[in-house]
């Protein structure tokens, strides 16, 4: 079969970005639609659109919505490389941002210039996000002087602003109803918060899991990637599943393990020196059991809403100071800002950039049933 499909790069993500009517059915097919089209499982998803990295393993499937107040409705998938595993439980912030761009693209939303705002509906998270996309011409603007760290060259800004997003995957702020929890590991006992906004988080002090903060990707050994993940299961099981075991198969990337820092000169991925005082504090990420090359942004607005929040972790950590804070990631900076009404944080906004890369068919290996003719004209 062959099916119409756009490949989207949003913030540091690419993923694939298929409309509604061009998925299967059946929703039991999905997983196994969508493994095929990445070429999963498979470490270099060489049969597929995977780029064999989680960054690159992922899909957005977009409709327009009938829900008042609502343009797009938008479903985020992790497309795991290794296992037979497609990750429907939380949302990627960076493919976000290109789901306004593709609606407008695609003319599920109306082009105003000079800026477009798309209200979107994740449906993973059951929350809204606002999209602010520059239009030029009746078109998305791609080229601007917007620069986010992991992505080369400039762009035109997309601002995500996300509202009311505690709860995202749990319902619950702390979906332990506990701002730290101490739990068992075969290293002792260390201290640990869960934290739910956008998507839930794991916290943990680098130097309570022998780390100094400033480690980049490829320096975290195959020892300390099992240690960690042995934390984040046993976060999950107690907020998520059953066993930790359970947790380590159904749900690779949500919560996601996070180890914050104090502020400290570092050099990234590119060889660039990041000064303390450019930053609130360092974040490392993992993401599918693997280091994060950059920052999910869901991660960002996590760590951000964490920052205000307290008796958590994150309190020996980061010292806010105004509404604006810069998180010092493997590949940069990244900076959020905090809307407050009365005490209490409204949004969390972040600026990302996004561009279409290809628009064609892809192709698949097997026959999938639809009922109807596909959205797109597609040709089987």
């Amino acid at each position: 079969m062959r099916i119409p499909i756009a490949v989207m790069r949003g913030g540091t993500s690419k993923g694939v970005f298929i409309n509604y009517g061009d998925m299967p059915e059946d929703r039991v097919l999905w997983d196994s639609f969508l493994l095929d089209i990445m070429g999963s499982p498979d470490q270099r998803q060489i049969d597929g659109l995977g780029g064999g990295n989680s960054l690159t393993s992922k899909a957005a499937i977009i409709k327009k919505s009938d829900i008042d107040g609502i343009d797009v409705e938008y479903t985020f998938a992790q497309v795991s490389i290794e296992n037979q595993l497609v990750d429907f439980k939380g949302n990627c912030g960076n493919i976000s941002s290109a789901v306004g761009p593709y609606a407008i693209e695609q003319g599920l939303v109306a082009a105003v210039a000079p800026v477009t705002a798309v209200r979107i509906f994740n449906t993973n998270t059951q929350k809204v996000i606002i999209a602010e996309v520059e239009v030029e011409d009746g078109r998305v603007k791609t080229e601007g002087q917007c620069e986010i760290p992991g992505v080369p060259g400039t762009g035109s800004p997309i601002y995500l602003s996300f509202t009311d997003a505690q709860g995202a995957v749990t319902g619950k702020l702390f979906p332990t109803d506990n701002p730290i929890d101490r739990i068992d590991t075969r290293n002792g006992p260390i201290d640990v918060s869960i934290i739910d906004v956008a998507n839930p988080l794991v916290f943990v002090k680098a130097e309570d899991v022998g780390l100094t903060g400033s480690e980049l990707p490829h320096e975290f050994t195959a020892e300390k990637l099992a240690e960690l993940e042995e934390i984040r299961s046993v976060a999950a099981e107690m907020c998520l599943f059953s066993t930790k075991e359970e947790a380590t198969v159904k749900s690779p990337a949500v919560p996601k393990l996070t180890i914050i820092a104090p502020p400290e000169t570092y050099f990234d991925v590119n060889g660039v020196e990041r000064k303390a005082d450019g930053m609130d504090c360092r974040i490392r990420m993992m993401s599918m059991q693997k280091p994060h090359q950059a920052l999910a942004i869901t991660g960002a607005i996590c760590t951000t809403a964490g920052a205000f929040l307290k008796d958590t972790v994150l309190n020996d950590v980061i010292r806010v100071e105004n509404t604006i804070l810069r998180l010092g990631h493997p590949s940069g900076i990244i900076e959020t800002k905090v809307d407050m009404i009365a005490g209490h944080i409204s949004n969390i906004k972040v600026v990302r950039t996004a561009r279409m890369i290809l628009e064609g068919f892809v192709y698949t290996k097997h026959h999938y049933h639809y009922s109807k003719p596909l959205a797109s004209g597609n040709v089987s």
